[in-house]
């Protein structure tokens, strides 16, 4: 079965962007086309192999997240379209070809992004334990005293950060800082959205047994609306942009069993290669990342992962 480290349709669309994981293809005016590849990165650097089907789970967690919350949150706009591939493009490509990048591709508006990403945290762990143990805050935000390693916040704390070119490094930064990167106006906005689809997905998970520790957003501006309207955009509430805990197994003073990419972040630590580029998982890595990945996606759709469904056609 064949990983993606890459598509090109260059061919048939304009490739606007090619970052960590996704290529971004413009469609029209109005909308773009997203396609997940089966790249992974860590610590901001992108592995030299790939996790085998990762980019078609992405995709599809994401559209189940978006329905998701749109139906828990009606007034909440995001950029979601379609899945799959409109009709225009299939009737263009060789059939082989619609049939691999369907369950990956998705159809979405194109809209001003916001040059922040928008992290809430539940739980303190990763880089907010470490700086909790530096001087008690998190991101200028002070904590109460006496907190342990991935210990429930007292609420979940919004803390976003730069937005980083591909092989750059997102540094964490201040509400503060945020409102003058995007206007306090925004920023309160994504600030409030951003905690209200935590709090929506984090209840919704934890029924099935999974604590959501900490997620990324994205947000961008559509304006041809009156006014115009921030919205919620890119990958949603997946194991690249989350860190999915195991409730039955969590305990506070350690790390937790995740189903997510933590499990290749600890492994890059443990062998002192962190940030090191051009490195290749070897397969148990590989493995074992792809089955949190699965697991995560059967948990919170309900659905066990068919990785045969998005197998890349034979040459």
């Amino acid at each position: 079965m064949a990983s993606v480290m890459q598509t090109d349709l260059r061919q048939y669309l304009h490739l606007i962007a090619s970052g960590k994981v996704r290529e971004i293809y413009e469609l029209d005016d109005s909308k773009l086309l997203f396609v997940a590849t089966d790249r992974i990165s860590a610590y901001d650097v992108v592995m030299k192999n790939a996790i085998d089907q990762k980019g078609a789970i992405l995709t599809q967690l994401s559209e189940f997240w978006f329905n998701l919350l749109q139906s828990k949150i009606p007034e909440l706009r995001t950029h979601y379209v379609s899945l799959g591939l409109p009709p225009m493009l299939q009737e263009r490509l060789p059939p082989n070809l619609v049939e691999w990048l369907r369950l990956r591709s998705m159809v979405v508006k194109r809209l001003k992004v916001f040059p922040i990403e928008s992290i809430v945290r539940g739980y303190i762990t990763g880089s907010a334990w470490i700086s909790y143990q530096k001087d008690g805050t998190v991101c200028s935000i002070p904590l109460p005293s006496g907190l342990q390693e991935s210990q429930v916040l007292p609420k979940p704390l919004w803390t976003p950060s730069t937005k980083a070119e591909l092989g750059n490094k997102d540094e964490n930064i201040s509400p503060e800082e945020a409102a003058k990167i995007v206007g306090k106006e925004y920023a309160d906005q994504i600030e409030a959205l951003s905690l209200q689809i935590y709090e929506k997905a984090s209840a919704y998970a934890l029924e099935r047994g999974i604590m959501i520790a900490d997620t990324k957003f994205e947000f961008g501006l559509d304006e041809s609306a009156t006014p115009p309207a921030v919205v919620l955009i890119d990958e949603v509430l997946t194991p690249d942009s989350s860190r999915f805990w195991n409730a039955a197994s969590h305990k506070i003073g350690r790390g937790q069993e995740s189903y997510d990419k933590q499990y290749l972040r600890d492994w890059l630590v443990q062998n002192g290669l962190k940030g090191m580029q051009g490195l290749e998982m070897p397969t148990d890595i590989v493995m074992s990342t792809l089955g949190r990945y699965r697991e995560a996606y059967y948990v919170l759709v309900g659905k066990v992962w068919d990785m045969a469904t998005s197998e890349a056609p034979k040459s």
